[in-house]
């Protein structure tokens, strides 16, 4: 099936040429058509595999096929969880919106740099606002920019959104909303909770829900090895040596256990560096360019990493410490393998975590042999007493996750 058929127009059709789109994804040929009949949509789908183009199309042939307002309100809102991935979905509208005949203005904004620049940016308005919750409830403070004229709302990683940690900004933006608008969800996972809270929000949405075949399932090797907690840094620095590693990204539970991991790396000679919430926009930014460029091998990272990046050929992903729900581990290990690439996403599991472990099994559908690296057999035969580095994560978020998703939606 060609994008002709799906009704966009030629200028959105040459956009996609122009990127060597050639055919639309299941996930774009499902929502595409549903959303441009101004139908609300909660999409379901792996990671990698085009959600944004899934909902930019057809909102930018809605907003181009109408002129906008003088002075420019914002007709579409896209809220998103982490700072990168603002950048990378506005980023993505503006290559898609370059051939239209009426120009569309996009602002991207997000927190951890200056205000300021993105207040005078808002100047004369705007057509499409893509942001994270913290930033977009402190432009509205300043009378930066007004909601009232919406017509479209997005959420880009809707779990993230619609979890706890987020439940208080997104409730504040949706009360500034039109009641009238369309809504489009989307996300790689929609736990339970999560689809209830969804069915609330949209009027008789379409479900889209796309299954990974055989033939489009991310080709990731998984495995599992068992390391006592104390010599998980050890076993790591000889699996990128001894592997030939040429790029990892390493999840860790804490911004403390980023920077301490990717520390020790240095020291034997490892080009690594931190990658967390607290970090200034620039840094994290530089991070990203110089992982990217293949000038680091390994980024130590919180799950600030987990959604929406979108790092080409990266070949291995580690889980130094398991991520603390199922749904993280999907984002997580989502990271690599991605455009039909291969990939391997490791996970070290010790006396501690084992039990958190095979709970992810269970419900990723997945049965992985311990492997166990001559040199690191593992002492450990009971919990430690001072396990805490990340266990099955309940309903209500601790004072940690609290601040997680703080430094993810500044």
């Amino acid at each position: 099936m060609p994008f002709s058929s799906l009704g966009l127009s030629p200028a959105l059709l040459r956009a996609l040429s122009a990127r060597a789109y050639t055919a639309p994804t299941p996930i774009q040929a499902a929502a595409i058509p549903a959303a441009l009949q101004g139908r609300d949509v909660l999409g379901s789908a792996q990671t990698g595999s085009g959600k944004t183009v899934a909902f930019a199309l057809p909102l930018l042939q809605q907003l181009a096929q109408v002129a906008a307002e003088k002075p420019r309100r914002a007709r579409a809102l896209v809220l998103v969880p982490t700072r990168e991935l603002a950048a990378q979905v506005g980023e993505e509208f503006r290559n898609l919106a370059q051939h239209l005949d009426a120009p569309l203005k996009v602002s991207v904004v997000f927190g951890g740099v200056s205000i300021n620049p993105q207040m005078m940016g808002l100047r004369g308005g705007t057509d499409i606002v893509v942001a994270t919750p913290g930033r977009l409830l402190d432009l509205l403070d300043h009378n930066a920019l007004t909601l009232a004229g919406v017509q479209a709302l997005v959420l880009d990683e809707a779990d993230r959104l619609l979890d706890l940690g987020f439940a208080e900004e997104l409730a504040r933006i949706l009360s500034l909303l039109p009641a009238q608008r369309q809504n489009l969800f989307f996300s790689a996972t929609f736990p339970p909770a999560v689809q209830a809270l969804a069915h609330t929000l949209l009027q008789d949405p379409l479900r889209i829900d796309v299954l990974p075949t055989p033939q489009d399932r991310p080709d990731i090797l998984q495995r599992a090895i068992a390391v006592d907690a104390a010599r998980r840094t050890q076993l790591l620095r000889q699996l990128i040596s001894q592997e030939k590693w040429s790029r990892v990204l390493v999840f860790v539970a804490t911004k403390h256990a980023a920077e301490i991991v990717a520390d020790k790396l240095r020291k034997v000679d490892i080009d690594a560096e931190p990658f967390h919430g607290e970090l200034s926009q620039g840094k994290r930014t530089q991070v990203l360019a110089d992982f990217k460029a293949e000038r680091l091998t390994a980024v130590v990272a919180t799950d600030v990493a987990a959604r929406g990046l979108d790092i080409t050929q990266l070949p291995v992903v580690v889980n130094y410490d398991l991520p603390r729900s199922t749904s993280d581990y999907t984002h997580r290990i989502g990271r690599t393998g991605r455009a039909g690439e291969s990939g391997l996403a490791v996970s070290f599991v010790n006396a501690g975590t084992e039990a958190h472990f095979r709970l992810i099994e269970k419900r990723q559908g997945l049965q992985l042999p311990r492997e166990v690296i001559p040199g690191f057999e593992p002492a450990e035969t009971a919990p430690p007493a001072a396990a805490g580095t990340g266990g099955v994560k309940g309903k209500r978020p601790s004072k940690k996750d609290k601040q997680r998703a703080a430094a993810r939606g500044d």
